[in-house]
């Protein structure tokens, strides 16, 4: 009987150490889809590649209270859920190019009611139709309004395309809808 029961406690510890480690490997695919949900399929040195110093996780929650309830959102969560490393670069460098382009029709003192500017509207359009959701122009109008409204994403948006272009794009977004 005593080896019988010393035979039975290690199998019983045997088999706790096995469910520590399934445990562990839960959470760890818990988490892994958490992530992807979210949108964030990398690395956190991916990220930090990508975006630099902003984190966009940090803006989830708000985005989910403001919009979660959209089908824009929705769409929006389930499609950047799949995106690499390597399709955020090339979005980035896409939203990028739009900036610039907005920049040197600043620079060259284009209005915004100019065809070129109305081209650059319907080109930021297609991108966040392309990447994220179908825009509307009713999604774009509020979301020209916001880049002047909110002074984190006027940052954002200047960063990548320099001071002003947030105003501008946004200037031009309500002249194309008018």
């Amino acid at each position: 009987p005593a080896t019988r029961a010393g035979a039975l406690s290690a199998a019983r510890i045997r088999i706790e150490d096995q469910i520590a480690r399934l445990r562990a490997i839960a959470d760890s695919l818990d988490a892994a889809l958490e992530t992807r949900t979210k949108g964030m399929n990398m690395t956190p040195e991916e990220r930090l590649s990508v975006f630099g110093d902003f984190d966009p996780t940090e803006h989830e929650q708000e985005a989910e209270e403001r919009w979660g309830g959209t089908d824009a959102y929705a769409e929006s969560v389930r499609r950047t859920a799949s995106y690499s490393k390597a399709d955020w670069e090339e979005m980035a460098m896409e939203a990028d190019g739009i900036y610039r382009g907005f920049a040197e029709l600043m620079a060259a003192d284009v209005p915004v009611a100019d065809s070129r500017a109305a081209a650059l509207v319907q080109a930021h359009r297609d991108h966040i139709s392309r990447w994220f959701y179908d825009c509307t122009p009713e999604i774009h109008a509020g979301l020209g309004q916001m880049y002047a409204a909110d002074p984190r994403f006027a940052e954002n948006i200047d960063k990548a395309g320099g001071n002003g272009v947030a105003a501008y794009l946004s200037a031009a977004i309500e002249v194309a809808y008018a």
